[in-house]
């Protein structure tokens, strides 16, 4: 269930440990802290964990160590998305009551197949707003026979929204508040660009999409502030709020701190990576200064 209002506005800093934090993950940070204290909100700390496989223990705890050098402070206790599975089991349900969700058993190879020989002829499948193709329509016209049948003899999948049948439940345009740094005022959400998003799958039991829409929701979250580079995927996140009966938070999409190459900065960066830069002796306040604040 969804919080209460909060009496205070809640802001929260969300990062998966499957890596260590960069100046990036520090602009963020700083900025969800800062408009926390200047307008008398909260400030909370969500490790993003569900990707069992890629997300450990150590780089959990370098979060925290990471975030207390730079002279941040948020509340306990910190919410795992790894223990709250079944909050979003619970959505999926829900969800799949509705008649929105079915099982995707098409590999990435299967789907790199079938978009090469769709444009071996020189036509151009439809990508995502990232630049993925999206998923092909077979498995959403499955038979309920069929889809039994290969669940029970194992064969992988995972869960995805029909999203035709989604947009069709939605009786006004979708939109969001936004303050951030590319467009603001009221933008309008246009989900169906991203196709038939997965909800879960074999080796993750929820989806950022449909996990992060459940935690804003459960935590009162009342204003997003992240990436730029999450802009566009507001408008799944907003669907799915709506479908959810979930509240809506104002969003806020900052700039992006750019590496040598121009492009936005990975956990890979190890030159950027907040440990290396404690290392070599700067300070949070050195930090706050790289990163234009």
């Amino acid at each position: 269930m969804p919080a209460p209002p909060p009496d205070k506005p809640v802001y929260r800093f969300a990062p998966s440990p499957n890596g260590f934090l960069h100046l990036g993950h520090a602009l963020s940070a700083f900025l969800n802290h800062d408009m926390a204290r200047t307008n008398g909100g909260r400030f909370l700390l969500r490790i993003e964990d569900i990707d069992l496989a890629r997300c450990t223990p150590e780089f959990e705890q370098a979060i925290y160590r990471d975030l207390a050098w730079l002279g941040l402070r948020w509340e306990e206790p910190v919410r795992r998305q790894s223990e709250h599975f079944n909050a979003y089991h619970a959505a999926l349900d829900r969800l799949t009551e509705m008649d929105l969700v079915y099982p995707a058993f098409l590999t990435r190879g299967d789907v790199k197949a079938r978009v090469a020989a769709y444009e071996a002829d020189g036509k151009s499948w439809p990508r995502d707003p990232d630049g993925s193709p999206l998923y092909p329509d077979h498995d959403r016209y499955r038979s309920k026979t069929e889809r039994r049948r290969l669940i029970a003899e194992g064969v992988r999948h995972a869960f995805r929204l029909d999203m035709g049948k989604a947009l069709g439940l939605i009786k006004a345009p979708l939109n969001w508040m936004e303050t951030g740094d590319g467009a603001c005022g009221e933008i309008p959400a246009d989900p169906s660009v991203w196709g038939d998003v997965v909800l879960s799958r074999s080796d993750a039991p929820s989806s950022y999409h449909l996990s992060v829409t459940v935690d804003d929701a459960v935590q009162g979250i009342a204003h997003v502030v992240r990436g730029l580079d999450l802009f566009e995927a507001t408008a799944v996140h907003r669907l799915l709020q709506e479908l959810l009966e979930l509240p809506q938070p104002a969003y806020h999409h900052h700039r992006l701190i750019m590496g040598p190459d121009g492009r936005k900065l990975s956990k890979s960066e190890g030159s950027t990576g907040l440990a290396a830069l404690r290392d070599q002796g700067l300070s949070g306040g050195d930090i706050r200064r790289f990163v234009g604040l």
